[in-house]
C-alpha cells in the first residue's frame, strides 16, 4: 500500500484513541523516528513536541535502549510471572524503591497506566477490608483528575472533563472536591484546602484512600498547582487515618523538574503509580509501588492476597529497557535540561498571551501549556501543525508542548513558533 492506500484503510478500518469511526480525525502514517523528528511516509519530517504522549523522554530510536532490547531479546522475550522472576524485573524493582520514598518497599508491575491504577484502588481497598474496615471502600479525589480509562480509574476521573461522563451510572461512585486553586508561585492560603478538609472529615468513616496526580493535573486540564496543597492533603491523610495514593503517570522522571513530583511537596505516598516515561517509550510498563504498611497490611487477616495479576506484567523486553532508560537518565544531566526547556518555554510561548483567544499560559519543567477560552478545531489544527513541520496534539481548549528533554534549542524554538503561529490563524479563522 503506498501512503494513500494506508490512510484510506486507517480510516475506513482503525479506531484510534477517542475518535469516531463515522468522522475520524486526520492521520499521517510515521515511516521512521530518531531522536526527537518523526519521519512520515511522504518523507516529511516533524519535530516531535508530545514525546509520543510524554513517554519518549529520550527521543526515539536510542542506540543505548535499542541494545537493551536486543540483548535481552536474544534470552527470552516473555516469561510468566506466576511462580517465576528473572533479572530485569528485580533489577528495575530495586532502582524504583532506590529512587522513590524511604517508605515504599514493594512493588507490584503492571502492563499499563491504567492498569496500574487500578492495581492502587484494590491495594486500598483490600488493605482495610483486611483490617476489619470494609466499610472505608470510596475514593476522595479531587475534579479535573484524570487517571485512565479502565473501570476503576474512569471512576476517579472528573466526573464532567475527564472524557467518561457516558458511564457515570455504572461506575463506583467517589467523592469529589474543588480542584486544587492555588497556583505555584501563589501565596498560600487555608481556604485552599478547606473544601478538601471539610470533605474528608465528612467522609473519613468510608474513605479508603486518597487519588490524585501531585503538582500538575495532566489530561484533565494541564492544571498547575502549589506544592503546599499536597502538603496538607498529607497531613490531613495521616490524620484521619486515609490512605494516599499519588499518580505519577505522567509526571514521573523528571517531567516535572524534580525525579517525581511529589518531592517538591517533601512528602511520602502511601501508594505511587507510575508508567509512561517508565521504558522511555518504547514498550508499555508500569508500577504500582507500596509502603510496607499497605502491602503486609493487605495480609493482616492472614488469608488476603492482591487479587491482581496481568498476562505479561513484568515482561522481560520491557523491564530491561526500563533499566537501560532509568541508568540512561540519571547518568545524563537532565535537571539541566528540563530547566533550560522549561525557561524556553517561558520566554517563547509569553507572547501567545497577548492573543484575545488565550485564556492563560503557563509552564511548569517540560511543560508548556497555551489554554484557549474556547475548544479547538482538530480537523483544521492538526494537519496546520504537519505543514509547519511539527507535531503537535491539542486536545479540548489546550494547545501543549511536552517534548522529549534531548531537544535542541532550535528544534524548541520550532514548536514555540509554530504554536504561535497555528494559534494567532486560529482566533483569525473563528473571528
Amino acid at each position: 500500500m503506498d501512503n494513500n492506500e494506508l490512510r484510506a484503510y486507517d480510516k475506513q478500518h482503525i479506531w484510534h484513541p477517542y475518535t469516531s469511526m463515522l468522522n475520524p480525525s486526520p492521520v499521517f502514517p510515521v515511516a521512521s523516528a530518531k531522536g526527537v523528528i518523526l519521519t512520515l511516509e511522504t518523507g516529511e519530517e516533524l519535530v516531535d513536541g508530545m514525546s509520543s504522549w510524554w513517554t519518549c523522554i529520550h527521543g526515539y530510536n536510542h542506540p543505548r535502549l535499542n541494545k537493551a532490547i536486543t540483548h535481552q531479546l536474544s534470552k527470552m522475550s516473555h516469561v510468566m510471572f506466576g511462580g517465576l522472576t528473572h533479572r530485569p524485573a528485580v533489577e528495575l524493582a530495586k532502582k524504583l524503591i532506590d529512587l522513590t520514598a524511604d517508605n515504599l518497599q514493594h512493588v507490584f508491575f503492571a502492563d499499563s497506566g491504567s492498569v496500574a491504577v487500578e492495581v492502587s484502588i484494590k491495594m486500598a481497598l483490600q488493605y482495610w477490608v483486611a483490617q476489619g474496615k470494609s466499610e472505608k471502600h470510596k475514593l476522595l479525589t479531587v475534579r479535573n483528575g484524570y487517571h485512565g480509562d479502565t473501570f476503576g480509574a474512569m471512576s476517579v476521573c472528573d466526573p464532567v472533563n475527564g472524557m467518561h461522563e457516558m458511564f457515570t451510572h455504572i461506575l463506583s461512585q467517589s467523592i469529589f472536591v474543588d480542584a486544587p486553586a492555588c497556583k505555584p508561585d501563589e501565596d498560600w492560603q487555608a481556604r485552599y484546602i478547606q473544601d478538601f478538609e471539610q470533605t474528608l472529615i465528612e467522609n473519613k468513616q468510608q474513605v479508603a484512600a486518597v487519588i490524585l496526580e501531585p503538582m500538575v493535573q495532566n489530561t484533565g486540564g494541564m492544571r498547575m498547582y502549589c506544592a503546599e496543597y499536597l502538603r496538607q492533603v498529607r497531613q490531613l491523610c495521616t490524620q484521619h487515618d486515609v490512605l494516599l495514593i499519588l499518580d505519577e503517570i505522567a509526571t514521573g522522571f523528571g517531567r516535572t523538574g524534580t525525579l517525581f513530583a511529589y518531592q517538591q511537596a517533601q512528602i511520602e505516598p502511601d501508594i505511587l503509580v507510575l508508567g509512561k516515561a517508565l521504558t522511555g517509550g518504547y514498550m508499555t510498563l508500569a508500577a504500582t509501588l507500596a509502603s510496607s504498611k499497605v502491602a503486609k497490611g493487605i495480609s493482616a487477616d492472614q488469608q488476603g492476597v492482591l487479587m491482581h495479576g496481568p498476562t505479561f506484567m513484568a515482561n522481560p523486553l520491557a523491564c530491561s529497557v526500563a533499566n537501560a532508560s532509568i541508568d540512561l537518565l540519571l547518568e545524563s544531566h537532565w535537571q539541566k535540561k528540563v530547566f533550560a526547556i522549561e525557561q524556553q518555554l517561558k520566554q517563547e510561548l509569553a507572547p501567545c498571551s497577548e492573543l484575545n483567544i488565550v485564556k492563560d499560559v503557563r509552564c511548569k519543567g517540560a511543560i508548556g501549556v497555551v489554554e484557549l477560552h474556547q475548544p479547538i478545531d482538530l480537523y483544521w489544527m492538526q494537519p496546520r501543525f504537519v505543514e509547519l513541520g511539527v507535531w503537535v496534539r491539542p486536545f479540548n481548549k489546550l494547545v501543549y508542548l511536552m517534548p522529549p528533554y534531548i531537544i535542541s534549542h532550535d528544534e524548541l524554538k520550532k514548536l514555540t513558533q509554530a504554536v504561535y503561529q497555528v494559534v494567532t490563524e486560529f482566533s483569525e479563522r473563528i473571528q
